[in-house]
């Protein structure tokens, strides 16, 4: 059978790095083995669905280079495949579980629900509603047919047990009675979850469900809903939550969750999707930086660990600076445009995105974000830079720096041919002449030009600012020593 996965977020939020790399692993198991992959929405909640969360959820996807073959945007046999426009297919399916027997009208309460459930736990017997206060159906049915509103909980066959094989953890099995008499359809009518996505799941032919082990308490009660409706249950495979460094739930406090904080940050998709991709699956060969064709020849869902998974901000800015620094210089320059045109207000003009293009591969260097590059470049974009001012104080207030910018101008002025060598070799003379180190010599030039001590290397910036903005930068830094 031709493999179908499935990746359903819920428009209630933005697209976070655990739903990232569920959507990753799906990806990776169908083009590792030929199949579908389909992207639907599970947007029943309509109070906290938005369409500024399904824009996202999108706009990642796309991002992180994650494509789909069937489902929203796609298109397929299967309508729009948004939940919020299934309603009546999944009350079409709740109705025909009641009428056949394998689900029930409810008008237990609340507080009948709590009572029942302290009992059991004080008696240490399972608190699993199991329907003894909608014993009667023939008068549930009356209440309903007279317009009264009742919830359909799905009826949980017992005594009885539900046993499958999860790809990842091996052999799972429930006992029903710890299974609760779920609702599937809730008195307004509307779908819950577990009605809503086995149904799907059923309709579109789903053969492997690849989801995090938080729902893996929900498998049983899919696995009979799917039995009841008929259909053949999914291949599941239950992957582990991601973790802190602190062994803690990944949350806000261990830094960003949001892709779009990490595409805003600074960070190559490729870079982002080769560090999920490690985080629980081990491709052998003791290889941490994958391409994404790599990974799919080598990936393998056997082979996912069912331990927790850290998520390490300082490993993958680490991956992120390896990415970075082994891009072309031109797509780098391209990539980090965005980033230094927002710095300055402004877009660069053609011949600017060329002084970009040369600086690039010095930069590039030392950069592990690519939002770092643009206050390194600024001041090859400005009229006027601005000095740092610990940088000023560090290094402007030596004796030996007003003698410092005479001779760099001295030397640099009557240089016809702006271009690397005769700047180095005029700075190297100066040096010479003024039987100083580099250090001390050179500090003051960067400053003085770049506005901070620590910039790109100091002859390709002095070559990439130019003659003229060198000349005056140098004289004006020197006036302001006076």
């Amino acid at each position: 059978m031709t493999a179908r996965v499935r990746f359903a977020p819920s428009p209630t939020g933005y697209l976070h790095v655990g739903g990232a790399r569920t959507a990753l692993y799906n990806w990776l198991f169908v083009r590792s083995n030929g199949g579908a992959m389909i992207l639907r929405s599970d947007d029943t909640d309509r109070e906290r669905s938005t369409p500024e969360y399904a824009a996202d959820i999108l706009d990642s996807l796309h991002w992180l280079g994650l494509d789909w073959d069937e489902g929203i945007e796609v298109g397929g046999p299967h309508g729009s495949y948004r939940q919020s426009e299934r309603i009546a297919r999944y009350r079409e399916v709740a109705d025909h579980l009641v009428d056949i027997g394998a689900a029930y009208y409810s008008f237990a309460t609340s507080e009948q629900l709590d009572a029942f459930r302290s009992e059991a736990r004080e008696a240490g017997t399972s608190p699993a509603y199991d329907g003894r206060f909608d014993r009667d159906q023939d008068a549930a049915r009356e209440r309903v047919a007279e317009g009264q509103k009742a919830t359909v909980r799905f009826k949980v066959p017992r005594p009885g047990r539900t046993v499958f094989l999860d790809v990842v953890r091996g052999e799972v099995a429930f006992d029903h009675s710890q299974v609760d008499d779920f609702v599937i359809l809730r008195s307004d009518r509307t779908p819950t979850y577990h009605l809503a996505s086995t149904v799907d799941d059923v309709d579109y032919g789903i053969t492997n469900v690849v989801r995090g082990e938080d729902l893996l308490s929900s498998t049983p009660k899919h696995i009979l809903l799917t039995q009841a409706m008929g259909g053949t249950p999914a291949t599941y495979a239950h992957l582990s939550l991601l973790m802190g460094p602190d062994g803690k739930k990944l949350s806000k406090r261990h830094g960003h969750t949001a892709i779009s904080a990490y595409r805003e940050g600074g960070y190559l998709p490729e870079a982002l999707v080769n560090y999920l991709a490690l985080l629980g699956w081990n491709p052998g060969e003791d290889d941490t930086v994958l391409s994404l064709d790599e990974m799919v020849r080598r990936f393998d869902l056997t082979t996912v660990s069912k331990n927790a998974a850290i998520f390490d901000m300082d490993k993958l800015e680490w991956m992120n600076g390896v990415y970075i620094r082994d891009l072309d210089p031109k797509d780098f320059a391209d990539r980090i445009r965005p980033s230094v045109e927002a710095d300055l207000g402004r877009a660069l003009t053609s011949s600017e995105h060329a002084v970009l293009v040369r600086i690039a591969p010095h930069v590039q260097e030392r950069t592990k974000l690519l939002t770092e590059a643009a206050g390194q470049v600024r001041f090859l974009f400005v009229d006027d830079v601005e000095h740092d001012p610990t940088s000023w104080e560090k290094v402007m207030t030596k004796a030996e720096v007003p003698s410092v910018l005479a001779s760099a101008v001295a030397r640099l002025e009557p240089i016809a041919h702006w271009a690397l060598e005769p700047i180095e070799g005029a700075l190297r003379g100066m040096l010479a002449d003024l039987e100083i180190g580099a250090r001390k010599g050179l500090q003051p030039i960067r400053v003085a030009l770049t506005g901070s001590n620590i910039s790109p290397p100091l002859f390709e910036s002095i070559e990439a600012l130019g003659r003229e903005r060198t000349l005056a930068r140098l004289r004006s830094a020197a006036a302001e020593l006076t």
